[in-house]
Formats: C-alpha cells, sequence, structure tokens
C-alpha cells in the first residue's frame, strides 16, 4: 500500500541502527534515499550495495553535522545527487553520560550541537527544496527522554525536548507549504549506542519495567518513520509517535 516511488529522501545518520533501517524501509517503498555517515565508511558502503542488489537506489554522503557547513554541505549534496528533495528524516544524534555537577561546557555544547543546532541548520537548508513538491515531509527521531526526562543525561534530554518543540513549531509554520513535520520518539532500542553503554544486567532490569517485555529493534522505528513519510499520514502534523513498547504512556 505505500509507495515511494519517485520521492527522495534523506536520512541523517544512516549506516547503522536506526538510520539503517530507515533507510532500507524506504527504499524498499521505492524511494532513491541519499543517507549520511560520518566514520562508518565501510559499513555505508555495504548498506548501498545490498540495497542496489535488490533494485534499490542509495547514496552515501560523508558529513560532519556538528557545523553549520556540515549540515548545508550535506542537504545540497543530496539534492545534487538526487535531483531534488521530498523527504528529511534526521536521525544523526549523540548520547552522553553526565552529571550535572560535573558537566562541562565542552559536553553541554557538543550535545546541543549535533542533536539540535543540526536539525535548525539541516531543516533550514531544506525547506526550500521540499517546497517544490507537492507534499514534503520532516521527520525528526526524538526520545522518550524528551517527555520524562532522564537522569544523568540532562544534556541529552534537553535537546531532544527541544526538538520536539521544534516539532510543533515548524509544523504549524510549514502546514501552508505542504510541508508536513513529525516526530519519532523511541524508548529503548537495541542499537550499539545503547548495547555498548549497558551490561546485560542492566539490559534485563531496562526490559523489565517495558510492559511488552523487551527493547525495541530499529525496525519497530522504521515502520512508523515510513508511515510518515507516505501519503497515508497527509494530513498528519505537528505529531509525537511514541515507540517505547509501553514504557512511557504520554501519547
Amino acid at each position: 500500500m505505500i509507495d515511494l516511488a519517485g520521492r527522495r529522501a534523506l536520512v541523517t545518520g544512516g549506516s547503522r541502527g536506526i538510520g539503517a533501517a530507515c533507510v532500507r524501509l524506504l527504499s524498499r517503498a521505492g524511494a532513491a534515499v541519499a543517507f549520511s555517515y560520518r566514520e562508518r565508511a565501510e559499513a555505508a558502503a555495504d548498506l548501498v550495495r545490498d540495497l542496489e542488489q535488490v533494485g534499490g537506489r542509495a547514496i552515501a554522503l560523508p558529513a560532519d553535522l556538528g557545523n553549520r557547513e556540515g549540515c548545508e554541505t550535506l542537504v545540497a549534496s543530496a539534492v545534487a545527487a538526487l535531483g531534488g528533495l521530498d523527504i528529511l528524516v534526521h536521525n544523526a544524534g549523540i548520547w552522553t553520560w553526565g552529571r550535572i555537577e560535573s558537566m562541562n561546557d565542552e559536553v553541554w555544547n557538543e550535545t546541543l550541537r549535533v542533536n539540535l543546532d543540526s536539525a535548525f541548520y539541516l531543516t533550514r537548508s531544506a525547506v526550500p527544496h521540499l517546497r517544490t513538491g507537492s507534499a514534503g515531509r520532516i521527520i525528526y527521531i526524538t526520545s522518550t527522554a524528551a517527555q520524562r526526562g532522564e537522569a544523568e543525561h540532562s544534556h541529552y534530554a534537553a535537546s531532544k525536548g527541544a526538538l520536539q518543540s521544534l516539532t510543533k513549531s515548524l509544523a504549524v509554520e510549514l502546514a501552508p507549504d505542504a510541508i508536513t513535520v513529525n516526530a519519532v520518539a523511541p524508548g529503548w532500542i537495541v542499537t550499539d549506542m545503547v548495547t555498548g553503554a549497558l551490561n546485560p544486567d542492566q539490559i534485563a532490569e531496562v526490559e523489565q519495567g517495558i510492559p511488552r517485555g523487551r527493547m525495541g529493534t530499529p525496525e519497530d522505528v522504521a515502520g512508523p518513520v515510513l508511515f510518515l513519510a507516505s501519503e497515508l499520514a497527509v494530513h498528519m502534523t505537528g505529531e509525537v509517535v511514541n515507540v517505547n513498547g509501553g514504557a512511557v504512556l504520554c501519547g
């Protein structure tokens, strides 16, 4: 039912985890997909090759989203490679530990720069291109941390909370341009970032607090992203879709 043939998408942080799952699903639905990576060139090349082998079209673009120039260059490169842009999925972000009394300016500023400032720069660059189509889509990947906070990760929670406010503000601002703006807020997801930070006992403890009894998978998040990118969600904007197995009931 979901057919994205002829649509052009840019996914940030697409070489692994949630980003890679989004790239795969958007491509399977027929979209031409450009995705960014920072360091994992081999994984990015593998993903492109896998999609091309099944008839998909994907382009891997190296990018540093920690600064304005990197964000603007990424959008320009994606537009040039794809011939335009219809869908922006901003997934790239960082998650680091830090208690407030010991968190230095560098850690705070880096988190806000990568998680929030990049969304501003990418969106500002992408909107003129999204306006040229009949139905532009902007989808931000946020977090349950934006909704309930997260002790010892206040910088991360603050960045994602601001991103959800940006979602709602831009949804109204860009509605006259036929651009929808929505967010997907994952809870605990089995990614390299999470499994690298938690030991097996901690993972078991986390899963005890999830009504569905398990962490989510990247594919669990990519499904709602695909839906929001499709015509099925044409009248949805300013929404935050929660994907957390029932752990945070805030919808």
